[in-house]
């Protein structure tokens, strides 16, 4: 037996990001886990029109995303309950800049990648940034064979449904290769 749910959007959890952009010369941050992959070399986010960032992501035409780690939750929830019209986010944290030079990253985050805007989306309540990705950069304690060990990143997940955020689990398949067994 299921439960109606309604309109429910059920695709949580969702990565935490921290967000970042030059606005006035200075670097901001902003909570966002609406991040979405476009394609390999293409990442969306979805920011409420109101929020401070979105000019600077408009001012430079580059903004960054950079992925913390559960032990960095504080200062995570933090950004997305501060406008940074009113803090200095970008105090914070120990900030970089990669190729770009106006994507200011967050170098207490395991995983940063800069992005170039290739495209904005104007939906009724939230601006929808598409981006190219231009770089990306990992510690080296989470570098893998292959890119990112994600469990050595300990990303935060956050679920909009009961307002929490979560750890992720174990690596238990190998995609593309375990369906192999129903051919």
């Amino acid at each position: 037996m299921k439960k109606e749910l309604g309109a429910a959007n059920c695709l949580y959890p969702m990565p935490v990001t921290l967000v970042g952009a030059l606005v006035d010369g200075k670097p901001n941050y902003i909570t966002i886990a609406y991040v979405g992959i476009i394609d390999h070399g293409h990442v969306s986010l979805a920011m409420g029109k109101v929020h401070y960032t979105n000019d600077g992501i408009r001012e430079n035409g580059t903004f960054s995303i950079n992925l913390p780690s559960t032990s960095m939750v504080k200062e995570a929830d933090y950004c997305g309950l501060v406008s940074g019209r009113k803090a200095d986010k970008g105090a914070l944290f120990e900030t970089f800049f990669g190729v770009l030079e106006t994507a200011p990253m967050i170098a207490g985050c395991p995983v940063n990648m800069e992005c170039r805007l290739a495209q904005t989306i104007d939906m009724p309540r939230h601006d929808v940034f598409v981006g190219e990705v231009v770089a990306s950069y990992c510690d080296e304690e989470v570098a893998s064979e292959n890119g990112v060990d994600f469990s050595k990143v300990d990303p935060i997940l956050f679920a909009m449904y009961d307002k929490s955020y979560f750890r992720m689990g174990e690596r238990f398949a190998d995609a593309w290769s375990v369906g192999k067994a129903l051919m």
